[in-house]
């Protein structure tokens, strides 16, 4: 196949595709990191929580704001 057999509009055709594909794979990029952002800081909102629960543990002190499951009901 030589230059003289390429039809333009088949070319200009495939190029169109090209470009298409490549405007959606963009997208798609931008959207994951986007994802992998958001995750990224849950991540790290989780980590700071678990820190925060295992000092509070360590302290002697029960997680939650009752103070702890093993308390007596105060009606007893």
């Amino acid at each position: 196949m030589n230059e003289a057999d390429i039809d333009p509009a088949a070319l200009e055709k495939r190029l169109v595709d090209l470009e298409v594909k490549a405007a959606y794979a963009d997208d798609l990029l931008d959207r994951l990191n986007h994802t992998v952002f958001r995750q990224q800081q849950q991540i790290e909102s989780l980590a700071r929580e678990l820190l925060a629960l295992r000092q509070q543990l360590a302290a002697g002190g029960a997680p939650g704001p009752a103070g702890g499951l093993d308390e007596r009901p105060p009606h007893y």
